[in-house]
């Protein structure tokens, strides 16, 4: 096993686009709401994955730049509703990316802490984390109900008191540029996720000090990217 640096003491985990692959089921609910609310022009699958990690009703408002503050929050309550109905129906399409469970059991191994920070809702990351059976491992959970979105840094900066961590110990993995923004302006290094829903050119750009190709590479990365903090 690849040997962590010592200064390391906790990662902080993006969850959708990063542990889990929901797209589909936020896509779905998303043409749901538009549907409820009788807009015809669905938005596309690109363009929702381009605002999932942001707030439910700032994504909205970018995916419907026309409607005003009453229809957004119209469309997000109808997107709630469509979530709930397709728990309902059933486990939604989330499944995990590959090499998460082994990379997520070897730090908590090795003693690193872990931790989330998500635009999902509390009860919405507690159902995910729950049925892939990963909760008992992440000791600091940071949804939206928490604290302000991102690219705001206060999720990070919770999870780094709630653990009594600092930046120069703590690693934000993420696939979008409003995970990397959110670890810059927290003053954390951060790891893009290419296998998510933003380019790894754009990761970069907005501060990723590294960028990998499948979560099994996030411990070989790690001690280059911890020598570079001071």
């Amino acid at each position: 096993m690849i040997a962590l640096p010592p200064k390391l003491k906790l990662v902080v985990f993006d969850c959708d686009g990063t542990l889990v692959d929901s797209q589909h089921s936020i896509v779905a609910c998303m043409e749901s709401a538009w549907r409820a609310c009788g807009l015809a022009a669905l938005p596309t699958a690109a363009s929702v994955r381009r605002v999932v990690g942001l707030p439910l009703v700032e994504s909205i408002a970018r995916l419907h730049p026309d409607g005003t503050g009453a229809d957004h929050a119209a469309l997000a309550d109808c997107y709630k509703q469509a979530f709930v109905a397709l728990r309902r129906g059933g486990p939604e399409e989330e499944p995990l990316f590959p090499g998460v469970r082994e990379t997520v059991e070897r730090l908590s191994l090795a003693g690193v802490l872990l931790g989330i920070a998500t635009g999902k809702g509390r009860r919405g990351l507690s159902v995910t984390l729950s049925r892939h059976e990963l909760m008992e491992f992440f000791v600091t959970r940071q949804t939206a109900d928490d604290a302000p979105g991102k690219p705001h840094p206060g999720m990070l900066l919770q999870a780094m008191a709630e653990t009594g961590t600092g930046p120069a110990e703590t690693v934000m993995v993420g696939d979008t540029t409003f995970d990397m923004m959110m670890a810059c302006n927290a003053g954390v290094p951060a790891v893009g996720a290419a296998w998510g829903y933003h380019e790894p050119e754009e990761l970069h750009e907005a501060g990723a000090g590294a960028v990998i190709q499948s979560c099994g590479d996030l411990l070989s990365v790690l001690p280059e990217l911890m020598e570079r903090v001071r």
